[in-house]
């Protein structure tokens, strides 16, 4: 992985995505040997040459101005999150082509964070690092999202859990989301969009080479490059506890966190969904509950 060929694939991709007719451009050749725009056809959307736009696409530019690369965002009808993305890529390349790059510090909860977490208690929340690591997480966030992990893992980093591999990689979670494909694909948008922020990360590169490797599934939607910003989610979650329960997953970035987000739980006041979130919680306050229920998860996720 290479931001040079991130920033390349992205932009043709989004062209082979987008037909003629969908921008406002007659189709008179029905011979065409391309479903998407061609690479003249969006240079001149974009007001630029077309052999800048190929050198651009093969990588073997790496000044595009920001103004450049509006022209470009707008001639592909990508949405703020992508024209981010692109202005992300296109910045790390120009970096990388400086030879300036450093990776990322290890990454850990301070304790300001902690405690926020702490005084959510029975919300299910979760702390999560630039690569969707678990960092921290309540005990109502463990429970509800990874009760059949050992919740002291991810105090240690080379036991974190990480929600693009549950998702991919982990039975349990897979039967967790009623609407696993729905949740496949936001995990994937934010780690193309992770690409984009942190591209010096090993820990990123090392994780998208498992992911590939192992599952299918991820390969085909990575493939598709689509990017995601962490916002609202709604999910329908099978908990073997308290069984269906409808979510709402807000996630916002801490300060200073340098790419650290918390994930915050919450139902609709008065339905089915906040009975049984809070009788999760109910159950997590017992001494018993970790070595009774968890253990029992844990055996049946082998």
């Amino acid at each position: 992985m290479t931001i040079k060929s991130e920033l390349g694939q992205f932009l043709q991709n989004r062209r082979a995505q987008l037909k003629p007719a969908d921008v406002g451009l007659p189709m008179f050749d029905q011979r065409r040997r391309v479903q998407g725009l061609r690479r003249d056809e969006l240079a001149q959307l974009a007001g630029v040459s077309e052999s800048y736009l190929t050198r651009l696409e093969q990588g073997q530019s790496l000044n595009a101005s920001p103004e450049v690369l509006d022209a470009l965002a707008q001639a592909l009808r990508l949405d703020e999150t992508e024209r981010r993305h692109l202005h992300d890529l296109a910045g790390a390349a120009r970096q990388r082509g400086r030879g300036r790059h450093r990776r990322p510090a290890p990454e850990r909860v301070n304790a300001a964070t902690q405690q926020l977490l702490d005084s959510l208690d029975s919300t299910p929340a979760v702390v999560l690092g630039r690569n969707s690591d678990v960092l921290a997480w309540n005990r109502t966030g463990h429970a509800l999202f990874a009760g059949h992990l050992d919740p002291l893992s991810p105090a240690d980093p080379a036991r974190r859990p990480n929600t693009a591999r549950l998702v991919f990689l982990d039975a349990h979670t897979r039967d967790l989301y009623d609407d696993w494909p729905k949740k496949a694909r936001d995990v994937v948008g934010k780690l193309r969009f992770a690409v984009g922020q942190f591209p010096d990360d090993p820990g990123l590169a090392a994780l998208i080479g498992e992911l590939v490797m192992h599952s299918k599934e991820f390969t085909a939607l990575w493939s598709e490059h689509r990017v995601r910003d962490w916002n609202i989610a709604t999910h329908r979650m099978r908990h073997p506890l308290v069984g269906p329960v409808d979510v709402i997953q807000q996630a916002m970035a801490l300060p200073d966190g340098r790419g650290q987000r918390i994930v915050i739980v919450s139902t609709e006041p008065g339905s089915p969904s906040r009975a049984a979130l809070s009788l999760l919680a109910q159950l997590t306050a017992h001494p018993e509950y970790e070595r009774t229920e968890m253990q029992t998860l844990a055996r049946e996720s082998k």
